[in-house]
């Protein structure tokens, strides 16, 4: 690549001598027209290449070679968005700068040098506003200027990457309120899999497997009928038997989807191939208001702990709270302070002991 740039190059400086040469010679500035030989720019023009060929060609295009491989980095960490809008605003600079070079037209060399001039200032101009305004595009307001007329359905509006459920954070019910929040966004997807398991959970002849089956029906029919969220049932077959959660994370790895569950071991598994889980757990952990260690909270001993002299009580959202002396309060409402708090994968822990107690 090197070599052939450096050939072009030399080309390109013997071509620029020959036609300086025939500019000279008609232009007749020193009186020796008529003297010369017609073979002499032909002559002087390539000795000048070959004396650029072996003297600057090599550094000039190394230098340029360089500036070539830093133009390709940078635009290649340009994301899509990005490279589309500078191209526009390039193409758009050049536009008005031709349109304003057609007055120039008439004046000759001159004329043709500020039409070059024009095209690379208005170019690199057009670039740098692109860049800089590419925070004001998005799809939404493209679409608002493509289109005649707003977006008809509420499917238009929705963005992000398709959600999978599994079983268990569908027989939970929590993902039917957090949807009904809008604060889930994509397509949400039920595998045909998923939706047979809750089948023969709810045919079940044991009745509290049943119970849950029918629960996670009763939750699918409910998201089925919310407006905001669009909800698929699709088939997938991975081509050998596999468990549902094996078939669930092969099914979100093909079709670069999170998948939403509330199941411990599941998130292990997924994380290690690589697959992102939207925990519902992690989730509600997350939102819990925050305890720090000093301050003070009335709660109710609802039973004794595991240690020895130990009470435990929970907050509305089923935080568990240990109380160091609540034993012999048991159904009493207390005021206690906090001494620390642990937070665990399967949830928070607070420690406290009694006022009484400090």
């Amino acid at each position: 690549m090197k070599r052939v740039l450096e050939l072009i190059m030399s080309l390109i400086a013997t071509a620029a001598t020959y036609a300086l040469m025939h500019v000279v010679l008609f232009m007749d500035l020193f009186k020796f027209q008529h003297k010369l030989p017609v073979y002499v720019p032909t002559v002087i023009a390539v000795i000048v290449g070959l004396i650029f060929y072996f003297l600057f060609a090599t550094p000039l295009a190394g230098l340029l070679l360089k500036r070539l491989n830093q133009t390709e980095e940078r635009l290649s960490k340009m994301n899509l968005k990005e490279l589309s809008l500078s191209i526009i605003g390039c193409i758009v600079g050049l536009v008005l700068a031709n349109l304003i070079g057609m007055a120039f037209n008439g004046f000759g060399a001159l004329g043709t040098f500020i039409v070059v001039l024009l095209n690379i200032l208005f170019g690199i101009l057009g670039i740098r506003v692109a860049r800089r305004k590419k925070d004001d595009v998005n799809v939404r307001t493209l679409k608002e200027v493509l289109m005649t007329t707003p977006p008809s359905t509420a499917e238009d509006s929705i963005y992000g990457r398709p959600k999978i459920l599994d079983t268990s954070v569908i027989i939970d019910g929590r993902i039917l309120d957090l949807l009904q929040t809008g604060f889930i966004e994509g397509k949400i997807i039920i595998p045909d899999f998923v939706l047979e398991e809750l089948r023969h959970i709810a045919d079940s002849a044991d009745s509290l497997k049943r119970q849950r089956g029918r629960r996670g029906l009763d939750i699918l029919n409910e998201i089925q009928k919310q407006l905001a969220v669009p909800v698929e049932i699709q088939s997938f077959h991975p081509g050998q038997q596999m468990e549902v959660d094996s078939m669930l994370l092969k099914m979100a790895d093909s079709m670069d989807a999170f998948v939403v569950t509330n199941d411990f071991n599941l998130n292990k598994v997924a994380e290690f191939q690589g697959v992102r889980v939207l925990n519902i757990n992690e989730l509600s952990n997350a939102v819990k208001p925050v305890v720090l260690p000093g301050e003070e909270m009335v709660v109710t001993i609802i039973k004794a702990g595991k240690e020895a002299g130990q009470g435990v009580a929970y907050l509305n959202d089923g935080t568990m709270i240990v109380v160091d002396g609540g034993s012999k309060h048991i159904g009493e409402t207390i005021t206690v302070i906090v001494t620390s708090v642990l937070q665990t994968a399967a949830g928070r822990m607070i420690f406290t002991k009694m006022i009484a107690a400090t």
